[in-house]
């Protein structure tokens, strides 16, 4: 398939051909839910810890009389039902890390991306080039290209004064191509690619799945 590279004013410059199993995906919400569930699990810390009526200190001296008070009989302060008691079936430090497969990883970003290519929420450029490092210029590059909303700016080969410039618009992250995630697409409404973070993309993911090694690199990307 091809897709539209615009230059920093927001002027189409070309149209470049890229790969259909990467851009061009059948969509699969079910592994994408699987995955994200996955990836949200893993980060969780499960370090939430309360103690049970054994694990509170004191509860050695019975609270009142057992009869005569009009009230329901107990024997420890350390009680669940008194103040100061222990927790009943309150959370233990615990691991919620869940295995996801790389394949089932890779799918599911495919999936994510295509969709969003479709949704012509992928916004590609030439290069991002400052004339000087200033957030008020990179702003302007956002409103050439109509970018609102919450943005995923993927800026490989991008010179260093643009990331110094990003850093302080709001509802814009960064990431390089490499570890762009299947959660990342998902958080943000529009993503603003570079033509070279296209290529590194391709040469990461377009591995099929019935086959081992590394990703085939196209021949306009360094090695």
């Amino acid at each position: 398939m091809e897709i539209e590279v615009r230059n920093t004013d927001g002027v189409v410059v070309e149209r470049v051909q890229v790969r259909d199993d990467v851009f061009d995906a059948p969509p699969n919400p079910a592994l994408v839910h699987q995955v994200m569930v996955g990836h949200l699990a893993n980060a969780r810390q499960g370090t939430a810890s309360t103690k049970t009526r054994a694990q509170v200190s004191g509860g050695g001296r019975k609270p009142f009389a057992q009869k005569h008070t009009g009230r329901a009989r107990q024997g420890s302060t350390r009680s669940p039902l008194l103040r100061g008691g222990g927790v009943i079936f309150g959370p233990h430090p615990r691991n919620f890390r869940h295995r996801t497969p790389k394949k089932m990883r890779r799918n599911a970003l495919v999936a994510v991306l295509s969709d969003k290519v479709r949704e012509q929420e992928v916004i590609v450029v030439d290069e991002l080039v400052l004339e000087r490092p200033a957030t008020r210029e990179m702003a302007r590059v956002l409103d050439s290209l109509k970018v609102k909303g919450p943005v995923l700016l993927v800026a490989d080969g991008a010179d260093p004064s643009v990331m110094r410039s990003a850093r302080n618009i709001p509802r814009l992250s960064m990431v390089p191509a490499s570890l762009v995630s299947t959660v990342d697409l998902l958080k943000h409404k529009q993503v603003l690619m570079t033509l070279e973070a296209v290529r590194k993309v391709e040469a990461v993911l377009s591995t099929s799945i019935g086959h081992r090694g590394k990703a085939p690199v196209p021949a306009d990307v360094e090695a």
